[in-house]
């Protein structure tokens, strides 16, 4: 059954398909009917593996399952000779070290669908059986009438009654990065994605202003947090391109080690040797093709290198995930937080006619205005610590009075004494502060377009005009040259009276005002994401910047940081849905930027590079990430801002929240990796040394017995097994394990990256 599209419906439509009424809400029969039909508001559970089944997995490589063999044959060999288990005994303790070493180092048990759990946990407010109700959020049911206010976390999807002032955060769904406003209206559109679906209120966000009510569309597994559910239960865990390496070898050696054990044993049968004795030389043969010591040794290595990338700011999940972090070839990077600073800030200002850097600006009587303005006409709180707390393009407002040497002192000296709120349609903010007993000042900030009509004139160094219709000119076009470059744009306004104002006053106190200026804000990139960007370029490393923000803004940071040089390397998630996944596939290296894109979007993005054989890390915070954290070949949350939800879903967590780090994570898994290899070269060439002493001692047998008179050549004894085993853990493992320590390469992050495609695991490099 397809999903219903709830937005472009009308309020009386969704009341009568949901079976409700706004006024009365659901009936307790209604509601018993709906939770047996819908069953409670919660996400269904993974299942996960016991720890036998997780002990048991770590059997399934190749040459384990040979060395079990092994110690059967050799079981049933002592046994029948007389000569007890011993070899078995030693076998299967290497055997089952290893088991619990491997279980050892994989993450915690899965815990990105209880994280997602608990988004449902909290309390809701609903009309029902005509009476105002708090029920727990989990007994939800569609068709339910919410009462929503601010400070409220939403726990289910919902379609606007009534929207009075009303913003909701939705950064951990969407990746937008500031409130966004919602209204009631139907959006006369089929398809369109979250972030514009802007009389819905969704699962998982918070309410960060105003009031409303709301109808309960969809619930648990059906919301758009359920969608992302549902996707982390089916995504499969991906190997790491070592651990594909490995697995090949093992079976390389595996089947070498056959062919060699059954050479030999027929060899031995012609040579008059006795089959049980030929029995034990080709279990010692089938020893000494595997090294042991391989994983206990690959293991130490990343541990030692988890230690390191926790002195850089990250901190490792899972082992093999430091190394995959060396293998990238493509990072995937959301934008807000992570790239930027994820902080609003004022980065130009207009005012006497002149557009400047706020930064560099110098104060003169129309900038203190504009500055005073930004910061008392504004709900910002300056808490005890000095921090400030409330919408993001008011505490960037504040902040720059602040950087301007103003402080919190302003608000005594200029006391607020009436208030026009923000309201959506008039997208205007008012407010009247008192300066002396018979002045009054009145600021006013809003959108450009609004301000300007109920202005008479402007400021201009330190004089009032009157031609604001030739002024308008220069205010539009600097307008537009902000809003170019991203620029979020308030504009500013005053006038002032003799008299304090009347209540009925304030209703038309929103007029000729006098124009002030305007300010330009964003969340600036960080300056060393531009630097790890450049790194990324000349280690290879291709960087994709995936964001639910809009395209112009995910477009004017991109280029800044170096990710994106033609604005044809940009794609929306809409465009996105009118590309099939094969296409996708083949085209997918033209894009480096994915703006307003949904969870699904980010998915097939990431698998779109892993189908052209590329190694993806991918980086996010929010809810909307998670999914495509599990599907990448590595997945790196943000420790400070991330959700429990991404944090769970992913590999590695970045303390700072900073792409740099990303970056600094894969030299020390570059690092790593290569110390990993020289490891595996180093104890294969012990171990192919061993083979040829066996086969050679084995074939050269009755030569050496002529030689030296030996009548009985079955006598003559090879190496047991349980000798092997000591070669290969005591006098090979502990030299390797010195290779863990050995500094990285001064070419480490300019050479390219290894192809997933490269089939040697001698290789270290492509060049």
């Amino acid at each position: 059954m397809e999903k219903e599209n709830w937005f472009n419906q009308e309020i009386s439509e969704v009341e009568k398909n949901l079976e409700t009424n706004l006024k009365t809400g659901l009936t307790t029969e209604q509601v018993e009917q709906k939770r047996e039909k819908y069953g409670l508001n919660e996400l269904k559970q993974q299942k996960k593996k016991n720890i036998f089944q997780k002990f048991l997995a770590q059997f399934k490589d190749f040459s384990i399952i040979i060395l079990i063999i092994a110690a059967i044959i050799s079981g049933i060999v002592g046994i029948a000779e007389g000569e007890g288990i011993t070899d078995t005994i030693v076998i299967m303790i290497v055997v089952i070290v290893n088991a619990i070493i491997g279980v050892a180092q994989e993450s915690k048990a899965e815990k990105s669908l209880e994280a997602l759990q608990k988004l449902s946990s909290h309390a809701a407010k609903v009309i029902r059986n005509g009476k105002t109700e708090v029920i727990p959020a989990r007994e939800l049911v569609p068709g339910d009438i919410a009462i929503i206010e601010t400070g409220d976390y939403i726990s289910a999807d919902l379609r606007i009654v009534e929207a009075i002032n009303l913003k909701s955060q939705e950064s951990s769904l969407t990746g937008e990065s500031v409130p966004v406003e919602k209204m009631s209206g139907v959006i006369d559109k089929k398809e369109i994605g979250i972030g514009d679906r802007t009389n819905m209120l969704f699962s998982s966000s918070l309410i960060t202003y105003g009031r409303g009510t709301a109808i309960v569309t969809e619930t648990g597994m059906e919301t758009e947090v359920g969608r992302i559910a549902e996707m982390l239960s089916n995504t499969e865990e991906q190997e790491t391109p070592l651990q594909k390496k490995l697995n090949k070898l093992g079976k390389t050696l595996g089947i070498a080690a056959i062919a060699i054990c059954i050479f030999i044993f027929i060899l031995g049968l012609f040579q008059g040797k006795e089959p049980i004795h030929m029995f034990m030389t080709a279990v010692s043969l089938a020893v000494a093709a595997i090294p042991e010591g391989l994983v206990a040794v690959s293991t130490i290595v990343l541990a030692i290198g988890v230690q390191k990338m926790v002195k850089r700011n990250a901190i490792v999940k899972k082992l093999p995930a430091v190394e995959t972090l060396g293998s990238a070839t493509v990072i995937c990077s959301d934008k807000t937080g992570t790239l930027t600073q994820n902080k609003m800030t004022v980065k130009k200002a207009f005012w006497n006619g002149r557009l400047e850097d706020i930064e560099s600006a110098e104060m003169d009587n129309e900038l203190q205005q504009l500055i005073y303005n930004a910061i008392l006409c504004n709900d910002t709180k300056v808490l005890e610590d000095g921090s400030l707390a409330g919408d993001p393009t008011e505490t960037a407002l504040t902040q720059m009075a602040f950087n301007f040497k103003l402080d919190s002192s302003i608000y005594g000296d200029m006391p607020r004494i009436a208030e026009v709120p923000f309201d959506s349609e008039r997208k205007l903010m008012t407010t009247v502060h008192k300066i002396s007993d018979n002045l009054y000042r009145v600021y006013t900030k809003g959108g450009v377009d609004e301000l300007l009509k109920r202005c008479k004139g402007y400021s201009l160094n330190g004089n009032y005009r009157n031609d604001l219709e030739r002024y308008k000119k220069e205010i539009y076009e600097k307008n537009e040259e902000m809003a170019r470059n991203a620029l979020r744009v308030l504009a500013f306004g005053y006038k002032e009276l003799d008299h304090r104002p009347e209540k009925e006053e304030l209703e038309t106190i929103e007029k000729d005002l006098i124009f002030l200026g305007m300010v330009g804000m964003i969340d600036p990139p960080r300056q060393e994401a531009k630097r790890a960007v450049e790194k990324c370029k000349t280690a290879g490393i291709k960087t994709v910047m995936i964001t639910g923000d809009h395209k112009i803004t995910a477009i004017a940071i991109a280029k800044q940081l170096g990710i994106l040089e033609n604005e044809d390397e940009a794609i929306t998630g809409s465009e996105l849905e009118q590309i099939s996944d094969e296409e996708l596939t083949k085209n997918v290296r033209k894009y480096s930027v994915y703006a307003r894109v949904s969870p699904e979007h980010k998915v097939r993005i990431v698998k779109a590079w892993q189908a052209n054989g590329e190694i993806v890390a991918m980086t996010g915070d929010g809810v909307n990430d998670s999914p495509a954290l599990k599907t990448a070949n590595i997945g790196c949350a943000m420790g400070i801002v991330g959700t429990e939800v991404a944090k769970e879903a992913a590999d590695v967590i970045l303390t700072d929240d900073n792409f740099a780090t990303v970056v600094s994570a894969v030299e020390e898994g570059r690092r790593i990796y290569d110390n990993i290899l020289k490891v595996i070269q180093f104890l294969i060439s012990c171990n192919i040394g061993e083979v040829i002493v066996l086969f050679l001692a084995t074939l050269l047998t009755p030569l050496f017995a002529k030689w030296f008179g030996i009548i009985n050549v079955a006598a003559i004894e090879v190496l047991l097994p349980i000798h092997i085993l000591w070669i290969n853990l005591v006098t090979d493992s502990l030299p390797a394990l010195a290779l863990a320590f050995d500094p990285a390469n001064s070419d480490i992050m300019t050479r390219k990256p290894l192809k997933p495609s490269t089939r040697s695991i001698y290789k270290r490099h492509d060049i």
